[in-house]
């Protein structure tokens, strides 16, 4: 609906080439006002692509070597919420370790933990956990490659 509100501002305010006129009648300032207060989105954007990029960042570390709980890419729709949770969970694992070794993706590994629960701080979502929905120290642990591909897969379905 925003966007086609923002489809017809646009194709409104190319049409008539005399911007100024718009303002001396009634539809004119109804739309002005229209096209002024319609929120900017980012459409077709994924919330998670700033946590993709330092995903590929962080793959190919050489000094990040730890097993993880890994939540499997193909989980329950319904469990979503709670396996991008585990996800973040097990990042603030990886930052521990690198700070203790002082990894040269350190930087990396805490903008993909400040991201998600930024992000799950301002959305505050009220997880419906299903009964099939495994808690994150269910899963199996798995090296760090394996934990960075699925962790990979499971943001790309999101986008979606």
């Amino acid at each position: 609906q925003k966007t086609h509100l923002k489809s017809v501002c646009l194709q409104y305010l190319l049409l008539n080439s005399h911007c100024f006129c718009l303002l001396k009648n009634g539809m004119g300032l109804i739309i002005f006002f229209l096209c002024a207060y319609v929120p900017k989105t980012e459409a077709g954007r994924c919330k998670w692509e700033e946590v993709l990029q330092d995903l590929q960042a962080i793959k190919t570390s050489k000094d990040i070597d730890v097993s993880l709980y890994t939540a499997n890419a193909d989980e329950d729709v319904k469990c979503q919420e709670l396996v991008m949770r585990c996800f973040f969970l097990e990042t603030e694992v990886i930052f521990q370790e690198c700070r203790i070794k002082n990894c040269s993706k350190t930087q990396d590994v805490w903008n993909i933990w400040k991201n998600g629960n930024d992000s799950f701080e301002k959305n505050k979502l009220a997880s419906t956990k299903s009964e099939k929905c495994k808690e994150c120290e269910e899963y199996e642990e798995k090296n760090f490659t394996e934990f960075v591909q699925n962790f990979e897969k499971v943001i790309q379905r999101d986008c979606k």
